[in-house]
């Protein structure tokens, strides 16, 4: 999938399974590309102050600490959508077609259980956060905002991996997530050739 592919993602899921996958991938790549920005925007301007009036925003560092765990936990659903998640594939790789459907259900059914418990388990933190009470001290406002977004993240991504996991039990290929195939593409080397 290139990159201007997956600017227009189109769930190949079923239904209204399809059409909510559709619609968090936008939201998705909405939230990346806007963070991202925000992100540049906002250090461009505090190196600005900071050496054009002799003193950085105060609210920086904040601004873009938020940023990062959004850019983070938004990326994760999105890298597993899109099947770009960091692979180590050589047992995998000599395993029979049918060993290595299986291996990925197994792969999809375990990282979502992983990606739920650490959805679980941050979503305690947050609650724990927001008990507290904590503030940011230069925006001013409460700090479980800013880590909602972690358990957020680890539930969107869990639910890829099922929804990779069902691909897989369903489909006569293998899948990496729900519309991108198991596939290596040729080398510039073979193209060649």
């Amino acid at each position: 999938m290139s990159d201007s592919e997956s600017l227009e993602y189109h769930s190949e899921l079923p239904g209204v399974i399809g059409k909510i996958d559709t619609l968090i991938s936008k939201i998705e790549s909405f939230m990346l590309a806007t963070g991202v920005l925000l992100m540049a925007l906002n250090t461009c301007v505090n190196v600005v102050a900071r050496f054009g009036f002799g003193q950085g925003l105060f609210f920086s560092g904040e601004i873009n600490r938020i940023l990062i765990i959004l850019i983070t936990f938004a990326g994760i659903g999105y890298a597993a959508r899109h099947g770009r998640h960091i692979r180590m594939s050589a047992l995998y790789d000599m395993l029979p077609f049918t060993g290595r459907k299986i291996v990925m259900i197994l792969i999809a059914v375990i990282t979502a259980a992983i990606m739920f418990l650490l959805a679980y388990f941050s979503f305690q933190y947050v609650v724990s956060v927001f008990e507290r009470g904590r503030i940011l001290p230069a925006l001013g406002f409460e700090i479980w905002w800013i880590y909602i977004w972690v358990p957020l993240g680890f539930a969107v991504t869990g639910v890829q991996y099922l929804l990779t996991a069902y691909k897989n039990a369903t489909s006569p290929d293998i899948y990496l997530s729900t519309g991108v195939l198991d596939q290596y593409t040729k080398t510039e080397s073979d193209i060649q050739k």
